[in-house]
């Protein structure tokens, strides 16, 4: 027990690709402050897709580092996670707008001890405010009933899964971009999309920082934020 805490505050190798030494070696971390994709479209593209944007594809260190982050208490990433996202958020401009993150489970943050996604939207409305973007971070959606395991579904099953799930809440009329970590086949953006503009909302677009490989990458570039010093 003892260790795994010490490992915790003080991590004996990178999360993204474990080399030894710090828990974000300068590898990983370039990865993170690089530009992002652009904009992308998963095959087949969902009806209902608002303008999509990824930092990059999910492999390698940024799966790990995604997986170190949500799962495995790796919480010194969210820093440099959140104002990764960030970089795919300018994609869709500089505001004003919302970053609203795809609701989990009460059960999964209940299990993981934290909420993944508000804690990368908080992180990355803080580095867009210091970069003088207009933005902030709300949860405006609820999960109204549960869902099947995602993992293993087709695109068209996803989507029936999906649909109806979701509800806005909060303040209406609110100009949002809808943020998560990887976006597979696009609906569970679909759905957070379909809800907040049931709720009164303009859904901008929605930015991820990982997109799988079933995706077409367009032409779009945006200049990435500047490193921020230490941000483990």
């Amino acid at each position: 027990m003892l260790a795994v805490l010490l490992d915790l505050v003080l991590p004996r190798e990178c999360a993204g690709c474990g080399a030894p030494g710090a828990g974000l070696c300068a590898p990983c971390r370039a990865l993170l402050v690089g530009p992002p994709l652009g904009l992308v479209t998963p095959t087949p593209c969902p009806p209902g897709l608002p303008p999509l944007s990824a930092l990059a594809s999910y492999d390698g260190p940024l799966q790990r580092l995604l997986l170190s982050h949500k799962e495995h208490g790796r919480l010194q990433l969210t820093r440099p996670l959140g104002s990764a996202l960030a970089a795919a958020v300018l994609v869709h401009g500089r505001g004003p707008f919302v970053l609203c993150p795809v609701p989990s489970s009460p059960h999964a943050v209940r299990s993981r001890g934290h909420d993944h996604a508000m804690r990368l939207a908080q992180a990355a409305a803080r580095a867009l405010r210091s970069e003088g973007v207009d933005v902030r971070a709300m949860r405006l959606l609820r999960q109204r009933r549960s869902l099947a395991d995602q993992s293993g579904l087709t695109t068209s099953q996803r989507a029936a899964n999906l649909h109806g799930a979701l509800r806005a809440q909060g303040p209406p009329q609110l100009r949002v971009v809808v943020v998560d970590d990887v976006v597979t086949t696009g609906a569970t953006v679909v759905e957070a999309t379909r809800a907040l503009r049931a709720g009164g909302h303009a859904v901008v677009g929605a930015s991820v920082l990982a997109a799988t490989q079933k995706r077409w990458v367009s032409p779009v570039r945006t200049s990435p934020l500047p490193p921020r010093g230490s941000q483990g």
